[in-house]
């Protein structure tokens, strides 16, 4: 019986290793992954003294459970949604969006923006929101991105606006394709919520 146990026991040594080769655990991260690129990037400088009202705080917006993972969306029907194959976000999607939107604020307005933590510093606007659509529209070829925003101005009056664009997929939807379409709309929508806050 001693023996049996002795004889027994490399091969449940190995069993371990074996099953290593076999089992996954996580999604196969692609070769590249996408980003959003702002179309203009505020300089770097000495610094500067934010006077009180003067810095935006930027949150980061809400998303549907569709965008709450770093795949592409594509909507296929009315209620059917697919993923583009091997395209991946560095990031979630509404982290991607709100930095996208704070450089565009900064660049487009003159005005510094901060997170949400260090919001009490500065004691200027706020804006938040829901990303309400991210990705793909198969039908029509084009990307879609779209923004419910709320900001709450230094007198306290709160505004609320929804923010939308497209841009066209160039050729088959593949991840370079509808990064690059993605990026176009995302831009197209931050500098439009950049020109509603600094007005």
């Amino acid at each position: 019986m001693k023996t049996r146990i002795l004889a027994l026991r490399p091969a449940l040594l190995l069993a371990p290793i074996l099953l290593a080769g076999c089992v996954s655990f996580g999604a196969k991260v692609p070769p590249q992954l996408l980003r959003l690129s702002p179309v203009a990037e505020a300089p770097a400088n000495a610094g500067e003294v934010l006077g009180k009202g003067l810095a935006v705080a930027v949150s980061y917006p809400s998303a549907p459970i569709e965008l709450s993972n770093n795949r592409v969306p594509v909507r296929t029907g009315a209620t059917q949604i697919a993923y583009v194959k091997n395209a991946q976000w560095i990031d979630a999607p509404a982290h991607l969006f709100r930095d996208l939107l704070a450089e565009t604020i900064t660049v487009r307005t003159g005005r510094p923006t901060v997170t949400p933590r260090e919001a009490s510093l500065a004691q200027g606007p706020r804006l938040a929101g829901r990303l309400l659509a991210f990705g793909i529209d198969a039908g029509a070829n084009r990307a879609a991105v779209s923004y419910d925003a709320t900001l709450v101005r230094n007198d306290g009056q709160i505004e609320a606006r929804r923010f939308t664009a497209t841009a066209p997929v160039s050729g088959a939807i593949t991840e370079a394709s509808a990064g690059t379409a993605i990026n176009a709309a995302a831009n197209d929508v931050a500098v439009q919520v950049a020109d509603w806050v600094g007005r």
